[in-house]
């Protein structure tokens, strides 16, 4: 099994000292690009920070929705999302590479982020776009949705995504913010969400039902209430899963060399 990453949003407008305590538990940042959320001056600060903790730096461009923070219903051309990219994740990528820091992956962020994954045309623009102006940049996207589909015939490598912070549904969408069931945010619920993913590879949806999930990297939500503390809660049982696995592979490892 890959390591698991701990990815979260950040450059949203929190409190700096919020997103200095995630920058200590997550492994991979979402950097808003000016257009949910995100200025210059956040921009930077969060790709300072990102290199100083030795977080991958990821670009996360949003809707031009600031009143409803990018989280409504987004309708969108291929064309349109093209331009967006090239403007928010082209002004990261300047930042970053002024500071010297390479650019891991991309993560669109809210309505936009349901938009593409409910629309072939709009996933294959994303990312035709990636691959031709960020070549070996990687993109973070729900897990078994399809943008993951489509990156391996267009030749982006896309890191399947599941969110350890926010319920699901029945077709492995998420439940609605305004929901009850929309946030996890009690230790217990968030470690089990967290054990389900790393032991079992899927999620208890809100009927019930199980949804395989086969993800690479875990999304934490830095707005959620909380957040700082459930990365901890997270990165502990990411961690301790590591250590057990590896404990495993050092037996096993003896056992066969006894053998001869």
């Amino acid at each position: 099994m890959s390591p698991v990453d701990l990815n979260c949003d950040l450059g949203e407008g929190e409190p700096s000292s919020r997103t200095r305590a995630l920058m200590q538990w997550v492994t991979s940042v979402n950097v808003a690009c000016g257009g949910h959320a995100g200025d210059a001056a956040s921009m930077r600060r969060c790709a300072l920070l990102a290199a100083s903790a030795g977080v991958r730096l990821g670009a996360h461009p949003g809707p031009w929705d600031r009143k409803n923070f990018g989280r409504g219903r987004v309708e969108i051309s291929p064309a349109e999302l093209e331009l967006l990219l090239l403007q928010q994740v082209g002004g990261l990528s300047l930042v970053a590479r002024s500071l010297g820091t390479p650019l891991h992956h991309v993560k669109l962020h809210g309505g936009l982020y349901h938009a593409v994954e409910e629309s072939p045309r709009l996933a294959a623009a994303y990312l035709g776009w990636v691959a031709r102006h960020l070549a070996g940049c990687r993109v973070y996207a729900r897990a078994g949705g399809e943008v993951c589909r489509a990156g391996s015939r267009l030749g982006v490598e896309v890191w399947g995504e599941a969110f350890v912070d926010r319920g699901y549904l029945p077709d492995g969408s998420l439940v609605g913010r305004a929901e009850p069931g929309a946030l996890l945010t009690r230790r217990d619920e968030v470690i089990r969400r967290v054990d389900d993913l790393l032991e079992r590879g899927g999620v208890v949806a809100s009927d019930r039902s199980w949804i395989s999930v086969a993800a690479r990297t875990f999304c934490l939500h830095g707005d959620t209430p909380r957040s700082a503390r459930i990365a901890s809660w997270v990165r502990g049982r990411i961690d301790l899963r590591s250590s057990q696995e590896a404990a495993g592979r050092r037996v096993s490892t003896r056992g066969r060399g006894g053998e001869g």
